[in-house]
Parts: structure tokens; C-alpha cells; sequence
């Protein structure tokens, strides 16, 4: 790159242009062939755009030439490997190259109109120029099944100060994909907004009690409970809500590995007691029994600690830091159960028992000195 900028600093400039292109078609091939894990050839192509685009300003290039060079590389391998501006070019090409870069990108994105590389140089050059409706026409040429295309015109339109035109895009994209479980979040998310910024609260729950059917995750879940509450209908939604979530417990059950939803959901309401009803009954995996047994130890003690025990008989039969930190805390949790048993003494014959049966655990056992136990 230096001797390359030492060519335009001595007034060659020509020659600058043609060793910087020639040296980024060389990296361009390279590159899928090595290892760029840290980053060296992405900052030394870099370096040469930089050093071409300085030639080009010394020297001024054919503007079609350079018209031409600009779209190949930006359709090419090497538009993979950095971003190659053509407005960074503007006052080079000027007014006749920049109208050749949007022909020339203008045909190839006719060529492959659902080419990745062709939309995208489009846009770009459609955003430089601040064509709002082109951008949006890209979109419109390309429309995912989801919606998630008719969400993001709905967003540049709202940008540009077009809200209306916005929310009908976003509503079109509802119509446009009839079954709640093929939406994408995205669409849903836009509408909910703007649905409670104009107070239609109704609408927003409707969308997210949709989504939820279909999606019966946690966080479908809260979204749903917010938009309720703000609609000032949360206990009914909540009770079927959980009504599916039933269901699907019975239907699928947990195990420790994987654990019904419902469990997750009535923890996040604080729900304690049917959440450790719904684990019992239709199982839970280690992470949610961890949880109820950390929730519950202040009051219900003897239930905490019959999980706790289970927890740790496992890890007793593993080695490493990690499985050491995790028995200690779960050893410590034993520990506040039995206190809140009073039964300390059953806690020392337990820990007794435990550290006889760990003895060739070095680890374990500092780990365990150091916290008292």
C-alpha cells in the first residue's frame, strides 16, 4: 500500500490505479483460501480501496471504466471482502459515471432480481440518492412469505415521514400471510407498537394472542401478558393462556432435560405454588426445579431440599471446576434447608458423609473448606 500511494505522490498516479486493482483481483481469489480468522487481509484490502479511491483522485479514471469497475467489484467476490462505495466516488465520476453505476447496477439487478449482491448495491445507490420509493420498490419485487419484507417497508416508510402509507404496508403484510404461525416476529412487533401508540389495544392483543397459539414460547407468552394488561384483559387471556399451556404439558410432559413452558410461565407470574404443582404433575427439567427450589426454600424447605439432594447425586460422579462450583452452591442450598428444618446436625453427618465419599477430590475439597462446609 505504500508503494502503491508512493506512485500517486510522485505524480504516477495511472499506474497506482492499475497495481491497486490488479493486487485487489489477486486478494479477491485468495480469499476464500485462507485463514483471515484475525482480520489481516479484510484490513489489507481495505487499505488498497483506500489507496485506489486516492489514485482515482490524482488521476481521474474514463468515468464509464471506472463506472464499470466499481459495479464488478461490488457484484464480485471482492464486494464479499469490503465494502466498495461507489458515492465515496462521486466527484470522480461524476455526473455521467455515477448515471453509468446506476444503469449498469439497474441491468444486473434485472438480470437477478433476487440476487443478494444485485439488491443490495440498489439500495445503496437508491439511499445515497434518497429514493424512498425505490428502496421500497426493491422491497416490494422481493416479498418474503412472512411479511418480514412488508415490515421493513412499513419501517422506511415511517423514517421518511410516511406513517400511513406504513401501517398499511404492515397491515397488507398480516393479510398477505393469514396463518399467525408463518408471520415473522418483526411484523408483529411494528404492529403491536404502533397498534398501542394509537390506542388500539385490542388489535395488539389479538396479534400477540396469534402469534402465541402459535409460538407457545415464554416470551410469547410475556409479550401476550403485556399487551393484555395494557388492554386491561390479562386474567382472562392469562386463563386460557395457561389453558393451552396445560395442555401441552399433558400432551408432551417434561423431563430434565426439557421442561413444559407452563413451568416457565407460572414462575414468571410468581405463581410458586402452581408452578411446583405443574412441575410435580407433568414433570420439569433441572434448570425449572433449581429455580422452584431456590423460590421456595425460605417457606417450603423440606420440598427444596428433597430437589437439592436430587441435584447433587449426579455431580457427585463428575470431575472439573465447574461441576465443583455448582455442587458447592447446591451443597450451600442444603445447608439453608436444613437450618430452616432445624436440623444443623443432619446437615454435618450429611456433609460429613459427603466430603468421605469426595476425599480424592483435591479441588472439591478446598472449594468446600473455603466456604465452611
Amino acid at each position: 500500500m505504500r508503494a502503491i500511494a508512493g506512485l500517486t505522490d510522485s505524480g504516477r498516479a495511472e499506474e497506482a490505479i492499475g497495481l491497486s486493482r490488479e493486487a485487489l483481483r489477486q486478494l479477491a481469489e485468495a480469499y476464500g483460501q485462507v485463514d483471515d480468522s484475525d482480520g489481516v487481509l479484510g484490513t489489507l484490502v481495505s487499505g488498497l480501496g483506500e489507496a485506489h479511491l486516492a489514485a482515482c483522485r490524482a488521476a481521474p479514471a474514463d468515468p464509464d471504466d471506472l463506472a464499470h469497475w466499481l459495479v464488478a467489484q461490488a457484484l464480485g467476490e471482492l464486494g464479499e471482502l469490503v465494502d466498495i462505495e461507489p458515492h465515496d466516488y462521486e466527484e470522480v465520476l461524476g455526473t455521467q459515471g455515477i448515471a453509468k453505476v446506476r444503469e449498469l447496477a439497474l441491468a444486473a439487478w434485472r438480470d437477478r432480481p433476487h440476487g443478494w449482491a444485485e439488491k443490495d448495491l440498489m439500495e445503496r445507490l437508491a439511499r445515497v440518492a434518497g429514493e424512498v420509493d425505490a428502496v421500497i420498490a426493491l422491497y416490494a419485487a422481493d416479498l418474503d412469505p412472512d411479511g418480514s419484507t412488508h415490515g421493513a417497508i412499513a419501517r422506511e416508510l415511517d423514517a421518511a415521514g410516511r406513517p400511513d402509507e406504513a401501517l398499511s404496508w404492515a397491515e397488507r403484510g398480516l393479510a398477505e400471510t393469514p396463518s399467525p404461525a408463518d408471520r415473522s416476529l418483526e411484523l408483529i412487533e411494528y404492529l403491536c407498537a404502533r397498534y398501542a401508540r394509537g390506542g388500539r389495544l385490542a388489535a395488539a392483543v389479538e396479534l400477540r394472542r396469534g402469534y402465541f397459539a402459535a409460538h407457545r414460547t415464554l416470551a410469547a407468552y410475556q409479550q401476550l401478558r403485556e399487551a393484555a394488561r395494557a388492554a386491561d384483559v390479562w386474567p382472562a387471556e392469562r386463563e386460557h393462556a395457561l389453558a393451552a399451556l396445560r395442555a401441552e404439558a399433558a400432551a408432551h410432559g417434561g423431563n430434565r432435560y426439557r421442561g413444559p413452558v407452563l413451568v416457565d410461565a407460572l414462575l414468571d407470574d410468581e405463581a410458586l405454588g402452581a408452578a411446583w404443582q405443574a412441575a410435580t404433575e407433568c414433570g420439569a427439567d433441572d434448570t425449572q426445579w433449581l429455580v422452584l427450589a431456590d423460590r421456595v426454600r425460605a417457606t417450603r424447605p423440606g420440598d427444596a431440599l428433597d430437589v437439592y439432594l436430587r441435584l447433587v447425586e449426579p455431580l457427585t460422579r463428575r470431575t472439573g471446576a465447574p461441576v465443583y462450583e455448582r455442587l458447592t452452591s447446591l451443597i450451600l442450598s442444603i445447608r439453608d434447608c436444613h437450618r430452616g428444618l432445624g436440623e444443623e446436625e443432619a446437615f454435618a453427618e450429611y456433609v460429613t458423609a459427603l466430603r468421605a465419599d469426595q476425599r480424592r477430590k483435591r479441588n472439591l475439597m478446598a472449594m468446600l473448606d473455603a466456604h465452611g462446609l
